[in-house]
């Protein structure tokens, strides 16, 4: 599987040992940057950058690490149609797949040990969509994203 990889300063060491533990259990690994540390360097150009990549490229997952991971969610989900989770264990990547079919998990390097966090991806890259129920509400937020319309409350 092609996997689109992402990081600021703060996730630049884990981001290296992922590269590595990804092409060696298989995965077409791309390094979206940067290329080398910088201690002021800023989240949002790795971020979006791997969420186009990764919403341009069918079959494709993504990885985008900082600190904590939530900045860079957060810029990964401003890239239309992708869809980012923030996962802090196997479950919630686990359930990112099943529930919210993302395309993009992202970590906090401050948060987990690089063994920790290659489970938490591993998990994350080999969990399917479970569709159902779970469609229609990406189905919902689909629409909202490309017509601004809000999906209908229920009626009471």
């Amino acid at each position: 599987m092609r996997v689109f990889v992402g990081s600021d300063h703060a996730g630049f060491e884990l981001k290296g040992h992922l590269l590595r533990e990804l092409a060696r259990a298989g995965h077409d690994v791309v390094d979206v940057g940067p290329e080398e540390f910088d201690p002021v360097d800023d989240y949002p150009p790795y971020c979006v950058e791997t969420g186009r990549r990764t919403v341009a490229t069918p079959e494709a997952l993504g990885v985008v690490i900082g600190g904590s991971g939530n900045g860079e969610q957060i810029a990964a989900n401003k890239v239309p149609g992708c869809r980012a989770a923030l996962a802090w264990n196997v479950e919630t990547a686990q359930l990112a797949r099943k529930h919210n079919d993302a395309q993009v998990v992202s970590l906090g390097a401050r948060m987990h040990t690089p063994d920790d966090a290659t489970e938490i991806v591993t998990a994350f890259l080999a969990t399917a969509f479970e569709g159902g129920r779970h469609q229609r509400r990406i189905d919902m937020l689909t629409a909202y994203e490309q017509t601004g319309e809000p999906p209908a409350l229920p009626q009471e």
